[in-house]
């Protein structure tokens, strides 16, 4: 088998939560150049239609739909709706997430904890559950949740979203302990500090940006594009022998203090 064949994601169908920007649209963008067909799944569908343009564009094929993974039966809509049009559904990458709590894990509230939990974990759950029995029935499947570095080791003023995330790294264990025999894989990736909306409140404030930056031997934040590849990887035949694995992206954050020489 060829390199080439090895990450070649042609006839294949990927699901992709939280798909209109950041890490969720790069990895939709390289699952389309790969010859995926996508799902764009993500809230607010005039920005999933900005997403599914530009696959378009470059000669691939993408449904966008609109859908909130806190509710179950909008959940399986969703696959229904991606089965009819495409076939079914061989790839699910669960990167849906919030975090509407910044601060001293003591200072949350009940109701940021029932949010994060509600989107994190339980939606991932949700939408794994419903693209199961499509995966069966098409000889197998992959599974990539996105956890975080802040799944590791806890992240200052991000008690919560930590927690939801070291969630997510035991949900993938036990997901892929029971659907190997069903010959699905499921991984995890966990990145560190991402240059997204979704992260702004970081690299946006000065004091907080380099703090974060000091940690990092890179001496920077990842771009998008650079959690894709392995998204790739973890879809494709060539990682047809790896199931229950976390791979951290983080400029060598968890290596800990840089040394400089």
């Amino acid at each position: 088998m060829t390199n080439q064949r090895l990450f070649d994601l042609s006839g294949k169908v990927a699901l992709i939560t939280g798909a209109s920007r950041g890490i969720g649209e790069a990895i939709a963008l390289a699952y389309a150049q790969s010859g995926a067909k996508v799902v764009l799944a993500s809230r607010k569908q005039a920005d999933l239609e900005d997403v599914a343009q530009r696959i378009r564009e470059a000669g691939g094929e993408a449904l966008p739909l609109a859908v909130h993974t806190g509710d179950l039966a909008a959940v399986t809509a969703m696959v229904e709706k991606a089965a009819s049009a495409f076939g079914g559904i061989d790839i699910l990458v669960n990167n849906a997430a919030t975090n509407p709590h910044f601060g001293p894990i003591l200072t949350a509230e009940d109701s940021h904890w029932d949010k994060i939990l509600e989107v994190n974990v339980k939606g991932y759950f949700r939408v794994v559950k419903a693209c199961v029995e499509s995966m069966k029935a098409r000889g197998g499947g992959k599974i990539i949740n996105m956890a975080s570095v802040a799944g590791l080791e806890p992240q200052p003023m991000m008690g919560v979203y930590s927690v939801s995330k070291a969630a997510v790294l035991m949900l993938t264990k036990v997901l892929a302990a029971e659907l190997a025999q069903f010959n699905i894989q499921v991984n995890a990736i966990a990145p560190g500090f991402v240059k997204t909306k979704f992260s702004s409140a970081l690299w946006q404030n000065p004091q907080i940006n380099q703090a974060i930056l000091k940690i990092i031997p890179q001496k920077r934040m990842a771009e998008p594009q650079e959690i894709a590849g392995l998204a790739v990887y973890l879809a494709s035949p060539a990682s047809s022998f790896v199931t229950g694995s976390t791979f951290s992206i983080d400029g060598g954050q968890s290596v800990g203090t840089p040394i400089e020489l």
